[in-house]
């Protein structure tokens, strides 16, 4: 008799089997029962990892108040940090799995989510006007909870429940249960956040829902879902968030794989891979990594102030992730680490929360949002007993990511994307001519897509250092300043980011030292050569334009909700005589460049800039005309604070 059996028999007699977790990864032929005792930490950095046998060592409940460890802003529930120190590892049959778990039905009553649909409705409306109306991102994600109670013994019913997603549910990344004593948890993730084997970092980044609840889904309707542009720009901007999050623990940043078609029992998703190279811990790796932009929102940082705005609640383990850490047989660390969603949190008392998202881009609409997390919520609610069963016909189906139309859709989908992020790339490239052996400074203004765009930067053959805004530094010492892009209203002038930006940017100017301004960097100098910004009526967060700079079309990505508009060409300033590139239309003054600076409104780093490298390429050799770097203190980036 198996370990499991065992387990089971404890179970079905009533007892406490003790800490346990039961998972089937990646739609593997069998499972992962791991056994052990629980140790609660406070963070990322305390969970244990013994050295020892090859194999998982822990299997950590990561909750989503975690993200305080950066810094970030939540609604902070309290929930632990718990981990499974894994005392015993066996691997059962699928089969033997089915055949041993409970088959009883599920039953679980009251349920009722704790927003109700018009109030979640008026949610949406209010991000969509108050926060990316204003600038304050690109998408957020706003979560609800359906709550109920679970009839008869809760641990039963959670491994009930698997037995039921193992037979049902598709496409799952994920398929578990774990108890902890204090807390159970049973799931079918579609998407794993961040994985580590033999020192390759693997992302995967999904967005873009397919609803199909109760029903197979149609070949014409998922044809209509891949040209849909709402759906298309979703992928692409959680795209660039973890890109974000790739160039910060992947030596060389991340390189795009995909896109791929993942198909579930109730909807399917379109999704990329991201992989690169890196030799930090683990533990760092997630820390970095918290959370996915999926489930939060970008750019990171504010996502989190919005998220905290606009929800009253904590978010428990939604959002957060299981992480299980380890090491492969030459002693390396491992770590597999699936995102909570689709994800059932079960008290002891038989008290059940589902909590669910959707994404809010600037093209969503609350009906469809609503609709969202209904169709999210199906395929747990179904395995426990609240939803409606899958379609018995769809077992056996064909996958519709097999079909050759569908193949072709997704692949179209990378040809205006910047091949930077999708070819493989030699670190020891040559840089170009004038800037290899330079060194730059870029200024985050709390958005990482300074991560990206040190890795351009490094790959044109600078020498790159990231600052935070708000860190003390001088900046003399450096061949370029980048001063870089960030949330927030540029014409405000009490907020200290953007007085300390402005400041920052005087000082540049006034000494005429070589700078680069990129997006919120771009609209505060604009505005100090007497351009002031403006807000567009309409955002351009995640937008994909071809525009005309400096005589030469260029193709590039925007994530602004401002720009600064000019009537003429070219402007005389107190530094000299500015060349503006701007929209024919309204006057949006896309680039600026002047005798010493330059600056941009796009992200030349964004995967949407197929023309970023170029633009780049174009706009810094004459910065930097046979200039040796700066010594000795000189102006600080504190001081402009």
């Amino acid at each position: 008799m198996t370990h499991l059996h065992d387990l089971l028999a404890a179970v079905d007699a009533g007892v406490d089997p003790g800490p346990f977790a039961l998972v089937r990864r990646a739609e593997a032929d069998g499972l992962d029962l791991f056994t052990g005792s629980v140790r609660t930490v406070d963070r990322l950095a305390d969970i244990p990892l013994p050295a020892g046998a090859p194999g998982p060592r822990t299997l950590a409940l990561v909750p989503y108040r975690q993200i305080t460890e950066r810094g970030f802003a939540c609604v902070d529930d309290g929930a632990p940090l718990e981990c499974l120190l894994v005392g015993r590892h066996e691997r059962v049959a699928l089969a033997e799995a089915l055949a041993a778990l409970p088959e009883g039905p599920v039953r679980a009553t009251g349920a009722a989510f704790d927003v109700g649909d018009e109030e979640y409705a008026a949610t949406v409306g209010r991000v969509l006007a108050e926060e990316i109306g204003r600038g304050e991102g690109a998408n957020f994600v706003i979560h609800r909870t359906l709550t109920a109670t679970v009839q008869g013994p809760p641990l039963v019913a959670a491994l009930a429940a698997l037995r039921r997603l193992l037979l049902a549910e598709r496409g799952a990344y994920w398929t578990f249960v774990v108890h902890t004593g204090t807390r159970i948890l049973v799931g079918a993730s579609p998407e794993r956040h961040v994985s580590v084997d033999d020192g390759l970092v693997m992302m995967n980044p999904i967005s873009g829902t397919f609803r199909h609840p109760g029903a197979a889904a149609d070949r014409a309707a998922l044809l209509r879902f891949l040209a849909d542009p709402k759906e298309v720009e979703e992928l692409y901007m959680v795209l660039d968030e973890e890109l974000k999050m790739m160039a910060a623990v992947a030596e060389h940043g991340g390189q795009v794989v995909g896109p791929y078609l993942k198909e579930m029992s109730h909807l399917a998703h379109t999704e990329y891979l991201l992989a690169g190279r890196s030799t930090r811990d683990v533990r760092e790796v997630l820390r970095e990594t918290m959370f996915a932009p999926t489930v939060t929102g970008s750019p990171m940082e504010n996502a989190c102030r919005v998220i905290a705005r606009h929800e009253h609640t904590g978010r428990r383990y939604y959002s957060g992730v299981l992480a299980l850490l380890g090491h492969d047989d030459a002693g390396r660390q491992t770590l597999d680490a699936p995102i909570l969603i689709r994800t059932a949190e079960i008290s002891p008392a038989g008290a059940l929360r589902v909590s669910v998202g959707a994404t809010l881009v600037r093209h969503s609409t609350a009906a469809g949002e609503v609709a969202e997390t209904h169709a999210k919520a199906a395929g747990v609610l179904t395995a426990l007993g609240l939803g409606p069963e899958a379609d018995p016909g769809r077992e056996g189906a064909p996958r519709l990511a097999d079909d050759p139309e569908v193949r072709a859709a997704l692949a179209a989908r990378n040809a205006p994307l910047a091949r930077f992020w999708l070819d493989q790339r030699a670190p020891d490239a040559p840089g170009l001519p004038g800037l290899a052996g330079r060194t730059a400074l870029i200024v985050d203004g709390e958005d990482t897509f300074t991560g990206m765009l040190a890795h351009q930067l490094r790959a044109l053959g600078l020498a790159v250092t990231v600052r935070p805004w708000h860190a003390p530094g001088p900046v003399d010492a450096y061949d370029l300043v980048v001063v870089g892009p960030g949330p927030g209203d540029p014409g405000s002038a009490t907020d200290p980011k953007m007085r300390a930006l402005r400041g920052l940017l005087t000082g540049l100017l006034d000494a005429g030292r070589p700078t680069l301004a990129v997006c919120l960097g771009h609209q505060l100098l604009a505005g100090l050569l007497g351009l002031p910004p403006h807000r567009r009526d309409a955002p351009y967060q995640g937008l994909q334009r071809e525009v005309d700079i400096f005589g030469t079309r260029r193709r590039v990505g925007f994530y602004a909700t401002f720009t600064a508009r000019a009537d003429t060409d070219g402007l005389d300033t107190a530094y000299g005589r500015v060349e503006l590139a701007r929209d024919g239309a309204d006057g949006a003054v896309h680039a600026l460049r002047g005798r010493s600076f330059a600056g941009v409104q796009f992200h030349p780093e964004s995967v949407l800039s197929p023309d970023g490298m170029a633009v780049l390429a174009e706009l810094l050799p004459p910065l930097l005309p046979g200039r040796p770097a700066a010594s000795g203190a000189g102006h600080s980036a504190a001081g402009a604070a």
